[in-house]
């Protein structure tokens, strides 16, 4: 059969090429398409890069690997800080230990409570940083604090000793339930409503808890000079709110870029919905693998 016939009967048939199938496609805070080069000359200038996941996405998974040996490629010695939403604080020198390579695997997964999808997803991330020197800084609040605002409010928190006190954001708690993602999360949580072990202003609290924490530490551990690639959960920070709400409270000079990945049926272009979520959105597929 010639080519021509092929082609044809190709045709016939239904079949049609498709072109590049990409695993993803990065666009601008307002839509267009953005070069990778470029975002990340950008992000090399910023204080603070907080990188917004999909917990299960393994495309935002590896893309958050490359952008920390790019952006270390950037660097100066010294000059990079990773940061991350799943170790809390009071693992951190467990953290510590583990990136200079003085805490053994198990030990570490032992002690140190990592997430269920550590070894495939989160892992990398420090065997990377321990190989380069990077220094790895948990973020995140105790869960059992969390939890007991949750339940109480931060009202909870009053009687806190100063050691408990010290592994979490300065208290009292400032709380702007005006914020976009609160004020989804009242909607989502039905309000006033007593649901929810304490309703809806319990769990914003609650949130608020861990978005304070994190940009608490990102702003303490964070030196003159040196940019702190933070991962964490996109809802802590789409919208410029969560942990860029604090930052901007604790320390509003900083120079802040964000990142959101979100996923989508079509790459073309960037949903409406999706439009200044961040400062640059990564489009993943809908039908993307996830790792659980």
């Amino acid at each position: 059969m010639s080519r021509f016939l092929l082609i044809l009967c190709f045709a016939c048939t239904g079949f049609a090429f498709t072109g590049d199938r990409p695993a993803y496609r990065l666009f601008t805070a307002a839509g267009q398409p953005a070069d990778y080069d470029q975002m990340l000359t950008d992000l090399a200038q910023a204080d603070v890069v907080l990188f917004g996941e999909q917990h299960n996405d393994v495309m935002a998974h590896w893309l958050e690997l490359q952008v920390a040996k790019d952006l270390q490629k950037l660097k100066k010695p010294g000059q990079l800080v990773l940061g991350m939403e799943m170790f809390e604080r009071d693992v951190q020198p467990l953290v510590s230990q583990y990136a200079t390579g003085a805490l053994a695997d198990t030990a570490f997964e032992r002690q140190a409570r990592p997430w269920p999808n550590y070894d495939t997803d989160y892992r990398p991330l420090l065997l990377f940083a321990r190989e380069n020197k990077i220094s790895v800084i948990g973020t995140n609040a105790p869960r059992p604090f969390a939890q007991a605002v949750a339940r109480g409010s931060l009202k909870a928190l009053d009687k806190l000793p100063a050691t408990d006190r010290a592994l979490l954001a300065p208290l009292p708690l400032k709380v702007d339930y005006d914020l976009p993602g609160y004020k989804n999360m009242a909607a989502m949580f039905g309000g006033d409503s007593k649901t929810h072990g304490g309703g809806a202003q319990n769990i914003i609290q609650a949130q608020a808890l861990k978005d304070a924490t994190m940009a608490h530490f990102i702003r303490t551990s964070r030196q003159e000079g040196q940019t702190l690639l933070h991962f964490n959960g996109s809802y802590h920070s789409d919208h410029h709110d969560g942990i860029g709400a604090y930052l901007r409270q604790y320390a509003p000079k900083l120079r802040v870029r964000t990142l959101s990945v979100v996923s989508q049926e079509q790459l073309q272009q960037l949903d409406k919905e999706q439009v200044n979520i961040a400062d640059f959105v990564v489009v993943v597929p809908a039908d993307m693998i996830k790792s659980y």
